[in-house]
């Protein structure tokens, strides 16, 4: 008979609930492209501005919002940002024209970050100290089944009946995750008053902080040098025929269902050691990557383990941020989630500029691989800073 101690706290259901709408709402668009361009009259360009303005609206939503909130009881501000989230995507729904779109697509990337954020925090206080990253890593499983499941089928949704199906399908999940926060989701009585503001701003600003912030932003983005062009370097370096585009993706989304519960475990047993070999990992993966695309077989195995070494290290990731910010959680871990999608972003400009220079897209792995090099020296940094300051706490001079 498994413990209590063992027992999956319903709670996180609900929580990976909400993660597999975000997740499926953030990246719906890239699979309904055409659909969007052709129906509202705009070009391919115009159309994957929706994508960055999502993550615009994440990346300034995340802090804006977790302050705005502080002081109200997280399960009410989990339940109020779904609502932002299930009405932005039935603007979606109804949008008749681009503009139209892009506005309820920023104001539904403005519950991602803090939801995630605030997320972590409750996903945390419902397990003993030995299971903290393994809860995150619970959350982040609907991630992963958005990535795997939820895209596509938004994708087949949006082919045959058309894009505006897509985002009323996601409306749907929306209204179903505010139920199964509301009804599994504990009031918490008793939950710890916010520190004052100038305690959180401050520990926000502290260099372990600001380290791990710069560590996940640099640490993912060698991922998104890569996987932003996954497509042309499906076709055009490992020859990969169109119809086979999908199929292959899915093995990447299987890859980051399989990692995402192996890096809660790792961090679970050791932090520091699952910080530094998840982004060691995932460094290697891209380095073997730029071997490994020029045939197909390999190029299949490797986009796998690349979405598994991805996933692997959010959950570390995520926790490293709450230890270091202790008198700010919330504030904290939302901004390590605007940081996540600061990577996303940087990491498609840095492969754009590489492409544009005449480098070639067979060159990204190589890329990508210095990139999240420089994520694994800020963790290195940030850990030797730590132990530094513990062992002057012991052993104080004088």
């Amino acid at each position: 008979m498994a413990s209590p101690l063992s027992r999956t706290p319903p709670a996180l259901y609900a929580l990976a609930v909400g993660a597999f709408g975000i997740g499926t709402t953030e990246f719906v668009i890239m699979g309904l492209l055409q659909q969007v361009s052709a129906d509202l009259g705009v070009n391919i360009a115009s159309a994957g501005l929706l994508i960055s303005g999502y993550a615009i609206g994440v990346f300034a939503g995340a802090p804006a919002i977790t302050l705005a909130t502080r002081r109200l009881p997280r399960k009410a501000v989990l339940l109020g940002l779904m609502v932002v989230f299930t009405l932005g995507n039935l603007a979606c729904a109804l949008a008749t024209s681009y503009a139209a779109l892009m506005a309820a697509r920023v104001l539904t990337a403005l519950a991602h970050g803090t939801f995630f954020g605030v997320g972590a925090v409750v996903a945390t206080s419902l397990v003993p100290e030995q299971r903290k990253a393994s809860a995150i890593a619970t959350m982040f499983n609907g991630l992963a089944l958005a990535t795997l499941v939820g895209v596509p089928a938004c994708a087949w949704l949006g082919l045959h009946f058309g894009w505006h199906a897509a985002f009323r399908a996601v409306t749907a999940i929306g209204v179903l995750a505010m139920l199964a926060l509301a009804v599994l989701v504990p009031s918490m009585r008793g939950e710890a008053a916010p520190a004052a503001l100038g305690t959180e701003l401050r520990a926000i600003a502290s260099l372990p902080v600001l380290l791990g912030l710069a560590t996940t932003v640099f640490g993912f983005a060698g991922v998104f040098v890569v996987y932003t062009y996954i497509e042309p370097l499906l076709t055009h370096v490992a020859g990969f025929g169109d119809a086979m585009v999908s199929p292959v993706l899915l093995v990447f989304g299987a890859g980051m269902a399989i990692g995402n519960p192996l890096g809660g475990r790792l961090a679970d047993r050791h932090l520091s050691t699952a910080l530094l070999g998840t982004l060691a990992a995932l460094a290697a993966v891209l380095m073997v990557f730029g071997f490994a695309q020029h045939a197909r077989w390999s190029m299949v195995l490797f986009t796998g383990l690349l979405g598994l070494a991805m996933f692997a290290t959010v959950a570390p990731l995520q926790l490293w941020i709450l230890r270091q910010a202790s008198d700010a959680p919330s504030l904290a871990s939302s901004l390590n989630i605007g940081a996540f999608n600061l990577a996303n972003a940087l990491g498609a400009w840095l492969g754009s500029q590489a492409i544009a220079r005449g480098a070639g897209l067979a060159a990204l792995p190589w890329l990508a691989a210095l990139v999240t090099a420089v994520g694994i020296a800020l963790a290195a940094y940030a850990l030797r800073g730590r132990r530094a300051a513990q062992a002057a706490a012991v052993c104080p001079q004088g």
